[in-house]
């Protein structure tokens, strides 16, 4: 039996309590018919995958009204028990991952017994208090070892062109509902033929659809420096 979590009832009301029709809602948001219907009957499986869902949960409730995070978490409540465990990783990330865990491990080891021994000496000012040393390891290492994570659906076929970390890769073309994930260790670029048709999502913040669909459309993201948490764009 399937389980709901209120969200397609409350997407339904607000639109009813707007007075808006779905096709006034699939002109206003670009989202289509089907799919709105498909997120007010909480059919999510009709939908073009998990990244999407979320892109549109979030655009349509945004839309009505309501609050965005407060949807988006109802429906991960529900797609969280129902989503399969994910693959096992290939050997090579694996083992990438170990030696950046143990070169964390390292770094806050440095770190804390630096701190100790100025503290010991006199070199920190007792008049201003430090931040824990693990805190300044995790965010530092963090910074360099996250990746910085996109995904692109294509509301209508659009040619796109990514630079990973200085990388140009080869060019590819989007059709009309398909989505593609990038990921880049410190720095991307995402060039769009043309704006406005391509909903994009970086490190978690949805963008939307950004541009016009009458030009071209690029934005470079890159952590500016080692203690920054997230990506910023350029």
């Amino acid at each position: 039996m399937q389980r709901t979590t209120g969200v397609g009832s409350a997407l339904r009301r607000a639109r009813h309590e707007r007075g808006v029709t779905i096709d006034e809602a699939c002109r206003d948001t670009r989202i289509r018919r089907e799919f709105i219907r498909a997120l007010e009957a909480e059919d999510f499986d009709r939908l073009l995958g998990d990244v999407y869902v979320r892109g549109a949960l979030r655009s349509y409730s945004t839309y009505l009204g309501l609050p965005a995070e407060s949807v988006i978490s109802a429906y991960e409540r529900i797609a969280g028990d129902e989503r399969p465990p994910p693959p096992p990783p290939a050997s090579e990330p694996v083992i990438g991952a170990l030696r950046r865990r143990d070169n964390h491990r390292l770094l806050v080891m440095v770190v804390a017994t630096v701190l100790v021994f100025a503290a010991a000496f006199g070199v920190l000012s007792t008049r201003e208090s430090a931040p824990p040393p693990a805190t300044l390891a995790d965010t530092a290492v963090e910074s360099r070892v996250r990746p910085i994570e996109a995904a692109l659906t294509a509301l209508q076929e659009v040619e796109v062109t990514v630079v990973v970390d200085g990388v140009e890769q080869r060019p590819f073309t989007l059709s009309d509902g398909e989505s593609r994930a990038v990921t880049a260790a410190e720095s991307l670029r995402i060039s769009l033929a043309r704006g406005g048709v391509t909903n994009v999502v970086v490190a978690g913040k949805d963008l939307g659809y950004p541009g016009h669909t009458d030009r071209p459309w690029t934005r470079s993201f890159s952590y500016e420096t080692s203690s920054s948490s997230s990506p910023s764009a350029g």
